[in-house]
């Protein structure tokens, strides 16, 4: 999926945000951290939309 221009740091800064906090990595690998835990379900639903939209 690198190949096809998704970006894991990326990936991992945007759906952070949804519970509250960051994160960033390179591309094959990344990780993040956050303050609200109970919205991971909510912040994990953002990931298909996400990797749609950035597929190059």
């Amino acid at each position: 999926l690198v190949a096809r221009g998704l970006h894991a740091g990326e990936l991992v800064k945007a759906v952070a945000k949804v519970v509250g906090g960051g994160g960033g990595g390179k591309p094959t690998m990344a990780q993040a951290g956050g303050r609200n835990p109970d919205k991971l379900p909510e912040a994990l639903a953002v990931v298909p939309e996400w990797v749609k939209t950035h597929l190059a």
